[in-house]
């Protein structure tokens, strides 16, 4: 990415746990490179809340179109439907834009043409898979399947509405439980908050590789693990 003199201009649309975890920790780590200059989040209390913590006036914006045209990166941290049109704004705007929701974008290679004819860049987080670069090489090759096995303790799928409407308790679980396994469209679908990572392999094994994804409830652990199997 070419980096223009001065600082490169944050704009974070979406000011909960990772749009502020984004925020303070650029404030505090990288603020000789970038600078958070634009703030959105449907909730206007929760931005301007944010603008007050990172000890910045005039940040909170009216809309996401504002945010787009003060920044040059912008960081989307929203995960919901409306995600897929935050990336297609910003390409069209001709920003690079930063996806944490990284499983909103399965199906849309629409939006990865648009960047490229654009020169704008989709940038995808690693999250919690180290190594993608390496899987990705692999994909050149031609990867026809790839299982991925995640596990959580119980307490991290609280509140997620597939287990609520399976009405699986989450506080019954008292060893090693496979709370589904199935395709990755699905995966992504009834767990969106916490399988991105099944997301971001899937792109980096290529459109023809087949993933499977397997979430499990550990009591046992007390941090999230991945295992791959190409």
């Amino acid at each position: 990415m070419m980096r223009r003199s001065g600082k490169l201009k944050l704009g974070i649309v979406g000011c909960g746990a990772i749009g502020s975890r984004i925020a303070l920790s650029t404030k505090k780590e990288l603020k000789n490179q970038f600078m958070v200059s634009a703030l959105y989040d449907i909730d206007v209390d929760r931005a301007a809340s944010l603008a007050v913590r990172l000890q910045a006036s005039k940040v909170v914006k009216k809309s996401v179109d504002v945010l787009i045209n003060t920044c040059d990166i912008v960081v989307e941290c929203v995960n919901t439907d409306a995600t897929a049109g935050i990336v297609r704004k910003s390409i069209k705007a001709r920003k690079h834009i930063l996806v944490m929701s990284v499983g909103r974008l399965l199906g849309k290679g629409s939006l990865f043409s648009l960047a490229e004819k654009n020169r704008a860049s989709i940038l995808i987080p690693s999250g919690a898979i180290a190594g993608l670069d390496a899987i990705k090489a692999a994909g050149l090759a031609n990867i026809v399947s790839v299982t991925l096995t995640s596990r959580k303790p119980p307490m991290g799928f609280a509140r997620n509405q597939y287990l609520l409407d399976r009405g699986i308790e989450l506080d019954s679980i008292k060893k090693e439980t496979v709370l589904f396994d199935g395709d990755v469209s699905d995966a992504v679908r009834y767990f969106p908050q916490n399988i991105n990572v099944a997301s971001a392999l899937q792109m980096a094994c290529g459109r023809g590789a087949e993933l499977r994804v397997k979430i499990i409830a550990d009591p046992q652990i007390s941090r999230n693990t991945h295992e791959i199997v190409l």
